[in-house]
């Protein structure tokens, strides 16, 4: 096998092998191969090893990690994109085969239609096995593992926990000293999980393999599961909103979302499988699924206890190589975005503060907010809001004797905004909670009593 070399036109299947936990030491290893190739092996570690655990608990972390298993795979799945999928354990039950063949397929719409692959309805998965038992309830602590980016989202998640009575673990995976400083500032207790690819991954990439988005937020909360049932923590937290769901319309192609495995429907069908499978009294919940963007900026802005902290640029969370000395580098969407989305509800020297310059008075980022804003095409394939967002945060800056002179805000106004629909500018049918979630009754009216504060 030394002398095996990577070769996507010659790779006719994706297999995962086995994996493995040592309770001892917190050590998850998912191992994968391309056919003859190599062991692939990918090493998670969670802190607060040695666990010990009851029967039922064991059997609800085997399941939760043989999804973790097939999830994970899907970064390295990704590189040769076979049609043929083999699960060496055997084959799947129905409803699992169901959910990861929903993840590969849309969760790497952005990764096909970059890389001119059609993988909708062509994976074969190895399904047919006898539907799985029912889970029981465990009974769960209601201790929660909230996932933490160093954006605004997670924080204003944070807040609203804090201010409910809650204080939930902060929990992020990787080595980012922006994230560990916004988690440090929270003042709660962290959980700081590790997670090592397998080293070839790196050798595929220079050898011509294909690369491009994978629906991390999938992988994560998959991981997440697991070492929330192996620290004693009955629910996971997520920061995914309302605007999540929502995707780019490419024509000829149709509705590519490069964040859905952020949406509803993976929050949904995800929540629904781990109580089905593993722990029926699991929760798994996006806080802020029934909010926009814009209604989270303003909550965000009505902290400042993270300004000098926090930073939502991707720029900063590269797999490789250090951050940026600066935490926002003022040239990607999500940059732009953040700007704009923060704009109408902070007063301008403290969000020039912030981000250390005004990109809305940059002319030479016009085609870079028209994108956002999706009059022509679009929008970009990044973590952004809608573009009725977009144009009614721009709407209100014009409006604002504050913003209006500034270089993009003064163009919308004259070349855009009188093309526009005054009734599609408005922020306040914006702000006002929206869709479905998983919230629960008593959850929802405690955070929109939070959000109306």
């Amino acid at each position: 096998m030394s002398d095996w070399m990577f070769d996507r036109g010659q790779i006719r299947a994706f297999h995962f092998k086995r994996r493995s936990i040592d309770l001892n030491t917190g050590e998850i290893q998912l191992v994968y191969a391309f056919d003859q190739g190599p062991d692939l092996v990918e090493r998670i570690v969670i802190p607060g090893a040695p666990f010990s655990v009851s029967a039922p608990m064991n059997a609800a972390i085997d399941s939760a990690l043989r999804l973790l298993h097939l999830l994970a795979g899907v970064s390295y799945y990704k590189a040769a994109a076979p049609s043929v999928l083999a699960v060496e354990e055997g084959s799947l039950d129905d409803a699992t085969a169901a959910f990861v063949a929903s993840v590969y397929e849309n969760g790497l719409g952005e990764f096909a239609y970059r890389n001119g692959l059609s993988l909708r309805g062509h994976l074969q998965w190895p399904k047919g096995a006898e539907p799985r038992a029912v889970a029981p309830a465990l009974g769960l602590a209601s201790k929660a593992l909230v996932a933490i980016g160093g954006g605004k989202d997670s924080l204003v998640s944070i807040e609203a926990l804090r201010a409910m009575g809650t204080a939930p673990t902060v929990t992020w995976i990787g080595s980012s000293p922006l994230i560990r400083a916004c988690a440090e500032r929270t003042g709660l207790a962290t959980l700081n999980i590790t997670r090592t690819l397998a080293p070839e991954l790196f050798a595929f990439n220079r050898a011509g393999a294909l690369n491009g988005h994978i629906p991390v937020t999938a992988v994560n909360s998959a991981i997440l599961l697991v070492a929330a049932l192996l620290t004693g923590h009955g629910s996971v937290v997520f920061s995914n909103e309302h605007s999540a769901s929502y995707g780019s319309t490419i024509p000829g192609t149709g509705e590519v979302n490069h964040q859905w495995s952020k949406g509803w429907a993976f929050e949904h069908d995800f929540a629904a499988l781990v109580r089905a499978q593993m722990a029926a009294d699991f929760d798994y919940v996006s806080l802020l699924r029934p909010w926009s963007e814009l209604a989270i900026a303003r909550q965000f802005a009505r902290l400042d206890h993270y300004d000098a902290h926090f930073s939502s640029c991707n720029r900063n969370f590269h797999i490789l190589g250090e951050k940026p000395t600066q935490r926002w580098c003022g040239q990607c969407p999500k940059c732009h975005f953040v700007f704009l989305a923060l704009a109408p509800f902070m007063p301008k020297p403290r969000l020039l503060a912030i981000f250390g310059r005004n990109l809305l008075d940059d002319a030479a980022l016009a085609a870079d907010f028209d994108a956002l804003l999706e009059i022509e095409g679009h929008k970009p394939f990044e973590c952004v809001g809608e573009g009725r967002e977009s144009r009614a945060a721009m709407a209100a800056l014009a409006a604002s004797p504050s913003w209006r002179e500034d270089a993009l805000v003064a163009r919308f106004a004259a070349t855009q905004q009188p093309a526009l629909d005054p009734a599609t500018l408005r922020l306040e049918p914006l702000l006002a909670p929206q869709g479905e979630h998983g919230l629960g009754k008593a959850r929802m009216e405690a955070m929109s009593a939070h959000f109306g504060a």
